[in-house]
């Protein structure tokens, strides 16, 4: 089974110009329960699936699923998803030996800027750029399926 060891941080300052990628996201969720999520993703021309399971008690760790689909299937799943779209502009910046994914969220979610790390182990240390603001691994609040059904701009 694959595992997903990630940590989550607010941005504050300017981090764009560090970018060596950015794209255009947006997903729905056809299941959005804690315990499993189930995500349709259009990442600028390409289709995804994802399945994610519960996380551990730090919420750095769950079970994570997920496989590229055709661009046009992904597009059909999206009109059975639960009420509420996830847009966002994920940058991928370099720190060292990791890659932080930054997500500028769009709509609903306008305001929020959010940095996640994946790690090969929860204890793995990591550079800390310049703009990375609190951790928030672990609060529910910022998790994507969370957003979409109580938006940043509600909060």
């Amino acid at each position: 089974m694959a595992k997903e060891i990630e940590r989550k941080f607010l941005v504050k300052g300017e981090f764009a110009h560090q970018a060596h990628k950015k794209v255009r996201i947006i997903q729905g969720y056809l299941s959005s329960v804690p315990e499993r999520t189930v995500r349709v993703r259009v990442k600028g021309d390409k289709g995804y699936l994802t399945i994610k399971g519960i996380g551990n008690a730090s919420g750095a760790s769950r079970f994570e699923w997920e496989r590229e689909i055709p661009l046009q299937e992904a597009e059909e799943l999206m009109k059975l998803c639960e009420p509420g779209v996830i847009d966002k502009t994920r940058y991928q910046i370099k720190a060292g030996k990791f890659v932080f994914e930054v997500d500028e969220f769009h709509g609903e979610n306008q305001g929020l800027i959010v940095a996640e790390i994946e790690l090969t182990d929860e204890k793995d240390s990591f550079d800390k750029p310049s703009w990375l603001g609190k951790e928030v691994t672990g609060d529910e609040k910022y998790y994507n399926a969370m957003l979409m059904k109580k938006p940043y701009t509600r909060w």
